[in-house]
């Protein structure tokens, strides 16, 4: 490889993508091609990047494998930036094992790192955690080791081990003043400011506060009996009833706890859970069947006493019952969470994370567009989605599965 190839690729790794374009910018052969289109994506040109990664992948010869295996490996990651979640996974896979058994290590790591930021991205975290088990931390780059904490990090965050997280975000700070990338140490430093902006709302006997991550752990954790309203289910140490699928029961339930201890009137249970503005005898029939469906599936965890005017919930060895809700409640959440991380997302990436159909999606992306909270650009399937990022808020770390029409 020439000085000046040699040249550029430091200037890479360094963040330093004007560095490298001075010394390759006017070359058309497979390595100029290929750091070119790197450097293009650092600069955020990623369809320009994408089309001279492919250029360099096609240029490089037959017995270039590892070249080759490193443009497929750039190309995977800004698949990932722009959120082409279907682009296929299997192209990286063949380019790690490419990369792994010419001894390529470095690279290899980051096409496994990058199929686990896939993995948490569509919530797949077990898949995502056996993936990092395979990966020995200390052998990597001070660059790639920041990346693996930040992954192990997102895992610890999403399942709500905060303590975990904050020593993997420690470490990942530290690796990346030690790779002195800017852009690497903004990135940490935004996952740090995550832990500290206001994660969920905490709704108790009419009140409401809010709550950061460590205290959702805390509140999990705790004794109380807890209506969670950003994973529809109820909880009590470690006890779990799920009504994802139920939502006329999840419905019931929140209402129960959010005036704990006192009752509810079945005019409200009937508004609530039905939508019901004047109920006749079926409604209040169907409510009867309702509670005792409830009442079965939380027997364990609490009772349902009926009162003269209503209903009253009678949590089991439990000293509180509270709500655990989102921090911004609105109509279509789970799709404006994924958005407000400010990247461009396609409506079939969307549904991809959300586990629902992309005609679903769609509609929900046209009425949000209608209102003017969300905007596209581009057409067919070069159309992407975006909103600006919800300041103060921890939008993306207690996604919520969608809760079915009833």
């Amino acid at each position: 490889m020439d000085s000046l190839i040699t040249a550029a690729a430091r200037a890479l790794a360094a963040g330093d993508p004007f560095g490298a374009l001075n010394r390759v910018a006017l070359r058309e052969d497979a390595p100029a091609l290929a750091l070119r289109g790197i450097a293009m994506a650092q600069m955020g040109d990623l369809d320009r990047a994408r089309l001279l990664l492919r250029r360099a992948a096609r240029a490089f010869g037959p017995k270039e494998a590892v070249a080759r295996a490193r443009c497929t490996v750039a190309e995977a990651e800004i698949a990932l930036v722009t959120r082409d979640l279907g682009w296929p996974a299997k192209a990286l896979e063949t380019a790690q094992a490419a990369l792994e058994a010419h001894g390529d290590r470095a690279n290899a790591a980051h096409a496994r790192h990058l199929e686990i930021r896939r993995l948490l991205l569509i919530g797949r975290l077990d898949q995502a955690e056996r993936q990092l088990a395979k990966l020995d931390s200390l052998l990597l780059p001070p660059a790639l080791r920041a990346g693996h904490e930040l992954a192990v990090a997102g895992i610890a965050i999403r399942r709500l081990h905060i303590g975990a997280a904050r020593a993997a975000l420690a470490r990942a700070a530290q690796a990346a003043r030690a790779a002195a990338i800017p852009s690497l140490t903004a990135e940490v430093e935004s996952a740090v400011h995550l832990l500290a902006v206001p994660a969920a709302r905490l709704i108790a006997r009419g009140e409401e506060r809010d709550l950061l991550l460590e205290d959702v752990e805390d509140l999990l954790a705790s004794k109380k009996l807890v209506v969670d309203a950003c994973r529809y289910a109820v909880r009590r140490a470690g006890v779990v009833v799920p009504l994802a699928t139920r939502p006329v029961l999840f419905a019931l339930a929140r209402a129960l706890a959010e005036a704990w201890p006192r009752d509810v009137s079945r005019t409200v249970l009937l508004a609530r859970a039905f939508r019901a503005k004047h109920a006749d005898e079926s409604h209040r029939a169907r409510l009867r069947v309702e509670i005792g469906r409830l009442r079965n599936a939380l027997k364990s965890l609490a009772g349902i006493k009926a009162t003269k005017e209503g209903f009253v919930l009678v949590p089991r060895h439990a000293d509180a019952v509270v709500v655990l809700a989102q921090a911004v409640e609105q109509e279509h959440a789970p799709v404006l969470a994924f958005l407000a991380d400010g990247e461009s997302w396609s409506s079939s990436a969307l549904a991809l994370a959300l586990d629902t159909s992309q005609r679903s999606v769609q509609r929900v992306l046209d009425a949000l567009a209608a209102t003017g909270k969300v905007q596209a650009y581009g057409r067919g399937r070069a159309r992407r989605w975006m909103t600006p990022p919800m300041p103060g808020f921890t939008t993306t770390l207690l996604l919520p599965s969608p809760l079915p029409a009833d």
